[in-house]
């Protein structure tokens, strides 16, 4: 037993990757693209994709919402064990990444299950809502700028249907967020998003100590939320 979480140095990491960690080949192949090697600090740890599509595989989901896609390997992931009536909708300001990650789509035989709005998101949220999208979603995924995760995790959670699951990415921030000394925009919009999580009772919530930090909020049955 322990009362803390293990650190995992360069030869725990490794350890993990070949015991644990069965990553498609589709997606090995995207996680070493030129363009996904380019800025690795926008990837996400393949463990922790393993994480979320065993997830949506327990809870069955079909219906999957993206905020911030890179180069796509987290939804083609998903989209590799989706059910054929599956479907991902992605949304991202970068329309060259956007590029990338279609062709590795298209590639891999999932481009069908998969949606890429190139856009503000923050406006592109606010269009789902116009389309009656609200408690629709089954899961979402936010992995974008930090500034305005609050404004990203409020939508997600009223697109997603009760009991339906927001994981949120980079939560921990490199560990800037129990820096005191740490007060740019961003590190000060993840500890607010934090507090703001902690005490929210509209959702069940867990921090898991993966890649840069992950919080999975479930949406509680009962909570009361208004769309848009």
């Amino acid at each position: 037993m322990s009362t803390e979480t293990l650190q995992l140095d360069p030869a725990l990491q490794a350890y993990l990757h070949q015991h644990a960690l069965r990553e498609p080949p589709p997606c090995r192949r995207l996680r070493e693209h030129p363009r996904t090697q380019q800025e690795l600090h926008l990837a996400t740890a393949p463990e922790q994709v393993q994480l979320l599509a065993l997830l949506r595989r327990l809870m069955g989901a079909r219906r999957v919402l993206e905020v911030g896609t890179f180069t796509g390997y987290t939804a083609l992931w998903l989209a590799l064990e989706l059910p054929e009536t599956g479907s991902i909708l992605c949304l991202d300001h970068d329309a060259e990444v956007g590029a990338v990650a279609r062709a590795a789509w298209e590639e891999a035989g999932v481009d069908d299950r998969i949606e890429l709005r190139v856009g503000d998101a923050k406006e592109r949220l606010a269009t789902l809502f116009d389309e009656g999208e609200a408690s629709t979603f089954d899961f979402a995924y936010i992995d974008a700028d930090k500034e305005p995760l609050a404004d990203y995790f409020e939508a997600c959670l009223k697109l997603v249907r009760p009991g339906g699951l927001v994981a949120v990415d980079n939560v921990l921030w490199k560990g800037r967020v129990a820096e005191p000394e740490a007060d740019d925009a961003a590190t000060e919009a993840v500890r607010a998003f934090n507090r703001s999580l902690h005490g929210d009772d509209r959702i069940d919530l867990s921090l898991v100590p993966i890649g840069d930090g992950l919080t999975l909020a479930r949406r509680r049955d009962e909570a009361g939320l208004d769309a848009g």
